[in-house]
């Protein structure tokens, strides 16, 4: 099995409403072609959190079960993604398109993460300390590794600019997020190759002082600043394209770094 837990399409009334929408938002947007920058990258960011919450809040069973079905995973992404599509074309019509998309991408965030942590209050399972220490760590040692690319392949690092950057991030925190919830919270992980890593980690002789999410951290480290430095040389032959591809390898680490935070806040007993 390489599908992660929790990985179930919703029944087909809703399945098919949401990849009608999709489908429209891909045509809209790809009869538009909107350019695609290291900024517009950016400015998803905030949208990639979104998806992220919302999923939280669909674990924690906070929507009405008539419309719970689009928040699950893998749909939430594609809701989420439809929702952006919109937003972003119709900011296109304002003075400033990318303000506008991080804009309301970020108050849209704020809601399910306010949810989250209302939870956690209302159960009595509120922790901020854990989490908040797996930000500040992903913060610095994604300072760090950014640097170590500007380092290693400058070209790189310029090239893909704060599209790269978040990329780094992204992972790290996904990494430092995952070593906290393993090895201090007591949650399971959900994807198996992950799993496969950590279990690697468990037969070190490392594992009864460092635990096992360490490997994984370095793992996703050193994956993500390889990836970063691939993918600069499709930004260089088609910007356009290679900005996308970029900005989808930051979702893949940002959407579950946020994931993780927010769960652990909340304290969801159902695992990550």
């Amino acid at each position: 099995m390489v599908l992660p837990e929790g990985f179930a399409l919703p029944p087909l009334p809703y399945l098919a409403a949401v990849a009608a929408a999709v489908v429209v938002v891909a045509w809209l947007l790809a009869r538009e072609s909107p350019p695609v920058d290291e900024l517009t990258i950016l400015a998803f960011g905030p949208w990639m959190a979104l998806g992220s919450a919302l999923y939280v809040c669909f674990q924690l069973q906070l929507y009405p079960e008539s419309v719970a079905p689009l928040f699950g995973s893998p749909i939430v992404y594609a809701t989420t993604f439809a929702v952006a599509g919109v937003t972003w074309l119709a900011a296109r019509r304002t003075s400033s398109p990318l303000a506008v998309l991080a804009g309301v991408g970020a108050v849209l965030a704020v809601l399910p993460a306010a949810a989250a942590i209302n939870f956690g209050l209302e159960h009595d399972s509120l922790d901020l300390a854990w989490p908040l220490a797996a930000v500040g760590a992903a913060a610095v040692l994604g300072h760090v590794t950014w640097l170590g690319v500007r380092y290693w392949r400058p070209e790189a690092a310029r090239l893909t600019g704060v599209a790269g950057a978040l990329a780094v991030f992204g992972h790290v925190l996904d990494g430092t997020s995952t070593a906290v919830g393993i090895d201090v919270l007591g949650f399971g992980e959900q994807t198996p190759l992950s799993a496969l890593v950590m279990e690697f980690a468990a037969h070190l002789p490392t594992e009864p002082y460092l635990g096992v999410g360490w490997l994984f951290v370095l793992v996703k480290v050193v994956l993500v600043s390889v990836v970063v430095v691939l993918v600069a040389d499709y930004v260089r032959e088609v910007p356009g394209e290679g900005y996308l591809v970029l900005g989808i390898v930051a979702a893949v680490g940002l959407g579950p770094g946020v994931h993780n935070i927010l769960l652990f806040v909340a304290s969801n007993p159902a695992g990550f």
